[in-house]
Formats: structure tokens, C-alpha cells, sequence
């Protein structure tokens, strides 16, 4: 085990047995504190073990506590990015549900396998629309299919789910300015640029805003900078947009995915291979020298490593995009996120960064 490797282990060990000592002698103070001021007899440390265990139960373990659902029959739903993944099989999920869905897909009108498995639905329900979230014509044209084809255009559209993503990886002195932008265009100008067009319509039914951001839009990580400044960008829009959509009585919430690598195939061997050559022939010529090639193969041999990780079903995500869509009461964040990355997002987002830093950096 290399020495880095063994000091990281060393600090979480160390920082587990730090945790835990606070906790066995902490607590009880606590709640003998607590129990004075409320002139109750003082506990015992069982007493705060069983208490913390119980806590610990009601916030991870249980099932999600039901909070009334709407009423599906005559409602529409606009997702972005149908093709694959999340989007394709978040179309054909809300359909059986029985909302009315507008599916846009990037590849329509270039006979795409995603759209045409979802236009041989055959469905009154069903409607799939050529949809690039960079060009404003088309995002202004699914708009307008969308209104001529709603049952009842005075009761608006009931919920737009911004999927539409694009996903790349690179250190920050071999990625383009080009690379910059192009993600951030599909990724958070798309997610603004349909949600600006639908929001009259949204409104109109007080509806439902739902964004895709992801675990990188409340954490950073080396070699991702371009995805994660996107989605951090989703992340403050969608806060913005929920503070002055709270008077109109639409709901907005943000569904942070964590790594579903192998369920979506975002990434895979052939793309890895193709962007690494591009990150190379591109970078400039002192970046190459600085940095080396061994260097290079280290980090891309890495994201190779990724290619088969994560969970493998959607479930998870989709789950949590239908109850943002149909729960009287959704919540503003979701975090479909396995035990050990939702670990590491708690401890980057709320310890000081110097130790988180240090446990992961």
C-alpha cells in the first residue's frame, strides 16, 4: 500500500475513533443538559445510545414518510434528454403512470433507437419531440407542440423535468475553454433556456420544476471541473428560481444523483479512450511537457477504472423524479446516493475544508 494510501486510512481511522469518543461522552452531556432544563431525571449512557440509534434509524432507515399525491389523470410532463438513460426510462415510467408525456429527444429527426422506442408506444400519451436544449428554435417550437397538444392549455403543464446532460472529465490546464463551455451549455444554459420557455405554463397549473444536478453539484473532485461547475450552476438556479416560484405556488426541487456510471453508460472505455486523445493532441505543448505522459496515463487509466463502477439500476433516481413530480409536498433536494458518497458529501459540505482535504485530497 503506498504511503499516501496509508496515511488516508490512518486519518479516517483516527477520525472514526475521534467520533465515536465524542459521541460516548458527548451525548449522554447533552442529554443530561437537556433533561435538567426540562427538570427530568439524567440518563444513562444506554439511554443516549438507544436515543442516537433511534435518531440514526428514523433519518436513514425508514421508508420515505408519505405526504399525499396528486392527481395524475389530465396532467402533462415535458423531460429533456429521452434518448438514454435516466430520461428514456423516466419517459416510459410516467407514462405507465398515466401523465401525458413530452418527451424530447436530441436524435428524432435522425431516427435515434431512443426515440423510436418510445414513438412505437403508439399513445395518445405518448409524444416525442426533436428537442436540442442549446437551440433556442427548437426549445421554442417543443414549446409550442406542447401547447398545441395539451388537453386543456389553460391548465398548463404540469411538470418539466430538465434531464438533458453531458458528462466529460479532464484536469483543468489540459481541458479547452471550448470543452468549458460546450458542457455548460447542454448542462445548466439548457436547463435555464427550457425552463424559461415552460415557466408560463408551469405556472399556470402550479406545477412542478425538477432539475437534474448531481453529487458534483455540491462537491468538487479532481479531473471533473467542467461537469461539476455546471451542475453547481444548476444547483444556485434552482435555489434562485425556488425563492420567487414559492408566491405562485410552483414547487421546484433538485435531484443530486450520485454515481449510476454503469446504469446510464455516460461512461464507457471507447469514450474514455476517445477523450484522452483529444485532452493530449489539444493541450499545450509545455502542459504536456510539465506534466508528462506517465502522468497522463495514470489519471487516464483511473477514469477507465470508473467505466464498470456505481449502481446499476435507475431505480433509485426515478424514484425520486416521480415523487418530486406527484408528492403534494416534495422535498427540495433528493439524493439517490450510495451510503459511502453520501458519507463523503456530508463531510465536504459541512466540515472545514482542511479536513476534508486531507481525508480525500
Amino acid at each position: 500500500m503506498a504511503p499516501l494510501s496509508v496515511f488516508r486510512v490512518a486519518l479516517l481511522v483516527s477520525f472514526s475513533v475521534f467520533l465515536t469518543v465524542v459521541l460516548g461522552f458527548g451525548l449522554p452531556a447533552l442529554l443530561n443538559a437537556a433533561m435538567r432544563m426540562l427538570g427530568l431525571p439524567e440518563t444513562s449512557v444506554t439511554e443516549c445510545i438507544v436515543v442516537l440509534y433511534a435518531v440514526f434509524v428514523l433519518y436513514v432507515a425508514t421508508p420515505r414518510i408519505p405526504r399525499g399525491l396528486v392527481e395524475v389523470k389530465g396532467k402533462a410532463v415535458f423531460i429533456t434528454g429521452c434518448d438514454t438513460g435516466f430520461g428514456n426510462a423516466l419517459a416510459k415510467h410516467l407514462h405507465k403512470l398515466g401523465f401525458t408525456v413530452f418527451a424530447g429527444c436530441f436524435l428524432k429527426d435522425k431516427d435515434g433507437e431512443g426515440a423510436k422506442e418510445l414513438e412505437e408506444f403508439h399513445s395518445d400519451r405518448m409524444k416525442v419531440v426533436q428537442l436540442d436544449v442549446c437551440s433556442e428554435e427548437q426549445v421554442n417550437k417543443a414549446v409550442e407542440f406542447i401547447k398545441d397538444n395539451l388537453e386543456d392549455s389553460e391548465r398548463g403543464l404540469w411538470a418539466v423535468v430538465n434531464n438533458a446532460g453531458v458528462a466529460t472529465f479532464g484536469e483543468v490546464e489540459f481541458t479547452s475553454m471550448d470543452t468549458y463551455k460546450q458542457v455548460s451549455e447542454v448542462n445548466l444554459w439548457g436547463t435555464i433556456r427550457v425552463t424559461k420557455a415552460v415557466l408560463p405554463l408551469i405556472r399556470r397549473a402550479k406545477g412542478r420544476v425538477v432539475n437534474l444536478a448531481s453529487m458534483y453539484g455540491r462537491m468538487g473532485n479532481a479531473m471533473r471541473s467542467p461537469y461539476c461547475v455546471s451542475k453547481y450552476g444548476v444547483e444556485a438556479f434552482s435555489d434562485c428560481l425556488r425563492y420567487e416560484m414559492k408566491t405562485w405556488g410552483v414547487k421546484v426541487s433538485i435531484i443530486e444523483p450520485g454515481n449510476f456510471i454503469v446504469a446510464t453508460g455516460i461512461l464507457t472505455r471507447d469514450i474514455v479512450a476517445s477523450t484522452a486523445n483529444k485532452l493530449w493532441n489539444e493541450a499545450p505543448s509545455d502542459v504536456k511537457e510539465d506534466y508528462g505522459k506517465t502522468h497522463f496515463e495514470q489519471h487516464m487509466a483511473l477514469m477507465r477504472s470508473y467505466c464498470n463502477s456505481g449502481q446499476r439500476d435507475v431505480a433509485p433516481v426515478l424514484d425520486d423524479i416521480t415523487d418530486a413530480v406527484m408528492s403534494k409536498r416534495p422535498y427540495t433536494r433528493y439524493n439517490p446516493i450510495e451510503p459511502h458518497w453520501w458519507i463523503r458529501a456530508q463531510v465536504m459540505t459541512h466540515l472545514p475544508a482542511a479536513i476534508s482535504d486531507l481525508l480525500y485530497f
